[in-house]
Protein backbone atom coordinates (compact mmCIF):
# COMPACT_ATOMS: atom_id res chain seq x y z
CA UNK A 1 0.00 0.00 0.00
CA UNK A 2 1.33 3.43 -0.98
CA UNK A 3 1.89 6.14 1.62
CA UNK A 4 2.05 9.92 1.37
CA UNK A 5 3.59 12.45 3.73
CA UNK A 6 1.12 14.38 5.88
CA UNK A 7 1.82 18.06 6.60
CA UNK A 8 0.11 20.85 8.52
CA UNK A 9 -0.47 24.37 7.20
CA UNK A 10 2.85 25.47 8.67
CA UNK A 11 4.63 23.06 6.33
CA UNK A 12 5.73 20.70 9.11
CA UNK A 13 5.47 16.95 8.55
CA UNK A 14 3.17 15.46 11.19
CA UNK A 15 3.13 11.88 9.93
CA UNK A 16 2.18 9.70 7.00
CA UNK A 17 -1.16 8.65 5.57
CA UNK A 18 -2.07 5.45 3.74
CA UNK A 19 -3.46 5.76 0.22
CA UNK A 20 -6.16 3.44 -1.14
CA UNK A 21 -4.80 0.72 -3.43
CA UNK A 22 -8.01 0.85 -5.49
CA UNK A 23 -7.20 4.41 -6.60
CA UNK A 24 -3.49 4.98 -5.95
CA UNK A 25 -2.09 1.45 -6.22
CA UNK A 26 -3.00 0.12 -9.68
CA UNK A 27 -0.58 -0.65 -12.51
CA UNK A 28 -0.57 2.54 -14.63
CA UNK A 29 -1.94 2.06 -18.14
CA UNK A 30 0.10 4.48 -20.25
CA UNK A 31 -1.90 3.84 -23.44
CA UNK A 32 -5.16 4.87 -21.82
CA UNK A 33 -3.55 7.95 -20.22
CA UNK A 34 -2.25 9.00 -23.64
CA UNK A 35 -5.73 8.57 -25.17
CA UNK A 36 -7.38 10.72 -22.49
CA UNK A 37 -4.73 13.47 -22.70
CA UNK A 38 -5.09 13.50 -26.50
CA UNK A 39 -8.87 13.72 -26.12
CA UNK A 40 -8.54 16.63 -23.67
CA UNK A 41 -6.30 18.58 -26.04
CA UNK A 42 -8.61 17.89 -28.99
CA UNK A 43 -11.63 19.08 -27.01
CA UNK A 44 -9.77 22.30 -26.15
CA UNK A 45 -9.20 23.19 -29.81
CA UNK A 46 -11.25 26.14 -31.04
CA UNK A 47 -11.38 24.90 -34.60
CA UNK A 48 -11.91 28.42 -35.97
CA UNK A 49 -9.16 28.37 -38.62
CA UNK A 50 -10.39 29.28 -42.10
CA UNK A 51 -8.94 30.02 -45.54
CA UNK A 52 -10.45 30.66 -48.99
CA UNK A 53 -10.59 28.06 -51.76
CA UNK A 54 -10.24 29.08 -55.42
CA UNK A 55 -14.04 29.21 -55.64
CA UNK A 56 -14.16 31.83 -52.85
CA UNK A 57 -11.30 34.16 -53.86
CA UNK A 58 -12.47 37.27 -55.69
CA UNK A 59 -11.43 37.74 -59.33
CA UNK A 60 -10.11 35.26 -61.84
CA UNK A 61 -13.20 35.13 -64.00
CA UNK A 62 -11.35 35.87 -67.25
CA UNK A 63 -8.98 33.44 -68.94
CA UNK A 64 -5.60 35.22 -68.67
CA UNK A 65 -4.47 34.35 -72.23
CA UNK A 66 -5.55 32.17 -75.10
CA UNK A 67 -5.17 28.42 -74.85
CA UNK A 68 -2.47 27.93 -77.53
CA UNK A 69 0.36 29.73 -79.22
CA UNK A 70 1.68 32.02 -76.46
CA UNK A 71 4.51 29.86 -75.15
CA UNK A 72 2.89 29.95 -71.70
CA UNK A 73 1.36 26.99 -69.97
CA UNK A 74 -2.40 26.90 -70.41
CA UNK A 75 -4.27 28.77 -67.65
CA UNK A 76 -7.96 29.18 -67.01
CA UNK A 77 -7.91 31.59 -64.06
CA UNK A 78 -5.54 33.87 -62.17
CA UNK A 79 -7.00 32.57 -58.92
CA UNK A 80 -5.81 28.98 -59.29
CA UNK A 81 -3.66 27.77 -56.32
CA UNK A 82 -0.32 28.20 -58.13
CA UNK A 83 -0.95 31.92 -58.71
CA UNK A 84 -0.12 34.70 -56.25
CA UNK A 85 -3.41 35.71 -54.59
CA UNK A 86 -4.86 32.38 -55.71
CA UNK A 87 -7.04 30.14 -53.55
CA UNK A 88 -5.78 27.54 -51.07
CA UNK A 89 -5.87 23.84 -51.99
CA UNK A 90 -8.00 21.93 -49.45
CA UNK A 91 -8.41 25.12 -47.42
CA UNK A 92 -9.04 24.59 -43.68
CA UNK A 93 -12.59 25.42 -42.59
CA UNK A 94 -14.15 25.83 -39.11
CA UNK A 95 -14.83 22.44 -37.56
CA UNK A 96 -15.39 20.74 -34.23
CA UNK A 97 -12.43 18.60 -33.15
CA UNK A 98 -14.05 17.25 -29.97
CA UNK A 99 -14.97 13.60 -29.52
CA UNK A 100 -16.23 11.45 -26.67
CA UNK A 101 -14.45 8.71 -24.73
CA UNK A 102 -15.88 5.84 -22.74
CA UNK A 103 -16.44 6.70 -19.06
CA UNK A 104 -14.53 3.60 -17.92
CA UNK A 105 -11.54 4.61 -20.05
CA UNK A 106 -11.44 8.06 -18.44
CA UNK A 107 -11.71 6.57 -14.94
CA UNK A 108 -8.89 4.08 -15.62
CA UNK A 109 -6.71 6.90 -16.95
CA UNK A 110 -7.35 8.98 -13.83
CA UNK A 111 -6.45 6.08 -11.54
CA UNK A 112 -3.35 5.39 -13.63
CA UNK A 113 -2.21 9.02 -13.37
CA UNK A 114 -2.82 9.10 -9.60
CA UNK A 115 -1.08 5.75 -9.10
CA UNK A 116 1.97 6.96 -11.05
CA UNK A 117 2.20 10.07 -8.85
CA UNK A 118 1.87 7.94 -5.70
CA UNK A 119 4.49 5.44 -6.86
CA UNK A 120 6.99 8.23 -7.46
CA UNK A 121 6.32 9.97 -4.13
CA UNK A 122 4.78 13.02 -5.76
CA UNK A 123 1.68 13.24 -3.58
CA UNK A 124 1.60 15.50 -0.53
CA UNK A 125 -1.36 15.58 1.88
CA UNK A 126 -2.18 18.63 3.99
CA UNK A 127 -4.09 18.03 7.22
CA UNK A 128 -6.48 20.98 6.68
CA UNK A 129 -5.91 23.18 3.64
CA UNK A 130 -7.72 26.28 4.86
CA UNK A 131 -6.89 29.97 4.68
CA UNK A 132 -8.50 32.72 6.76
CA UNK A 133 -7.65 35.33 4.12
CA UNK A 134 -6.45 35.63 0.53
CA UNK A 135 -2.67 35.63 0.87
CA UNK A 136 -0.38 34.47 -1.94
CA UNK A 137 2.67 34.66 0.35
CA UNK A 138 1.11 32.15 2.77
CA UNK A 139 0.26 29.71 -0.01
CA UNK A 140 3.72 30.07 -1.57
CA UNK A 141 5.31 29.45 1.82
CA UNK A 142 3.29 26.24 2.28
CA UNK A 143 4.15 24.93 -1.19
CA UNK A 144 7.84 25.70 -0.70
CA UNK A 145 7.84 24.04 2.73
CA UNK A 146 6.33 20.79 1.41
CA UNK A 147 8.64 20.84 -1.64
CA UNK A 148 5.91 21.34 -4.24
CA UNK A 149 6.90 23.12 -7.45
CA UNK A 150 4.65 22.81 -10.50
CA UNK A 151 1.62 21.37 -8.75
CA UNK A 152 -2.13 20.84 -8.58
CA UNK A 153 -3.77 21.89 -5.30
CA UNK A 154 -6.87 19.80 -4.62
CA UNK A 155 -9.55 20.92 -2.15
CA UNK A 156 -12.72 19.05 -1.09
CA UNK A 157 -14.92 21.83 -2.49
CA UNK A 158 -14.45 25.26 -4.04
CA UNK A 159 -12.45 27.39 -1.60
CA UNK A 160 -12.19 30.97 -2.87
CA UNK A 161 -9.39 31.95 -0.50
CA UNK A 162 -7.24 29.01 -1.63
CA UNK A 163 -8.01 29.59 -5.32
CA UNK A 164 -7.20 33.31 -5.21
CA UNK A 165 -4.11 32.77 -3.09
CA UNK A 166 -2.68 30.26 -5.56
CA UNK A 167 -3.69 31.75 -8.90
CA UNK A 168 -0.70 34.11 -9.21
CA UNK A 169 1.89 31.43 -8.42
CA UNK A 170 3.49 30.22 -11.69
CA UNK A 171 2.83 26.55 -12.43
CA UNK A 172 0.21 26.11 -9.69
CA UNK A 173 -3.46 25.39 -10.41
CA UNK A 174 -6.35 24.53 -8.10
CA UNK A 175 -9.24 22.12 -8.51
CA UNK A 176 -11.77 20.18 -6.43
CA UNK A 177 -11.77 16.47 -5.64
CA UNK A 178 -14.73 15.55 -7.86
CA UNK A 179 -13.55 17.21 -11.09
CA UNK A 180 -9.98 16.01 -11.45
CA UNK A 181 -8.36 16.32 -14.88
CA UNK A 182 -5.96 13.66 -16.11
CA UNK A 183 -4.18 16.28 -18.22
CA UNK A 184 -3.60 18.55 -15.20
CA UNK A 185 -2.31 15.64 -13.10
CA UNK A 186 0.09 14.45 -15.82
CA UNK A 187 1.24 18.00 -16.52
CA UNK A 188 2.02 18.73 -12.85
CA UNK A 189 5.03 17.49 -10.91
CA UNK A 190 3.29 17.15 -7.52
CA UNK A 191 -0.23 16.89 -6.16
CA UNK A 192 -1.03 18.80 -2.94
CA UNK A 193 -4.21 17.29 -1.56
CA UNK A 194 -6.38 18.35 1.38
CA UNK A 195 -6.97 15.37 3.70
CA UNK A 196 -10.75 15.75 3.30
CA UNK A 197 -10.35 15.89 -0.49
CA UNK A 198 -8.32 12.67 -0.37
CA UNK A 199 -11.22 10.90 1.35
CA UNK A 200 -13.60 12.13 -1.39
CA UNK A 201 -11.25 10.95 -4.18
CA UNK A 202 -10.96 7.50 -2.62
CA UNK A 203 -14.73 7.29 -2.15
CA UNK A 204 -15.74 8.55 -5.60
CA UNK A 205 -13.15 6.84 -7.80
CA UNK A 206 -12.55 3.56 -5.96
Amino acid sequence: MANAKLFNMAGQQIGEIELSDAVFGIEPNQVVVHEVVKNHLANCRQGTQSALTRAEVSGGGKKPWRQKGTGHARQGSTRAPQWTHGGIVFAPKPRDYSYALNKKVKRLALKSALSDKAANGNIVVVDALEMAEIKTKTMKGLLDAVGAGKSVVITPELNENVVKSARNIPGVITTTAKILSVYDIVNAKQLVIDKAALAIIEEVFA
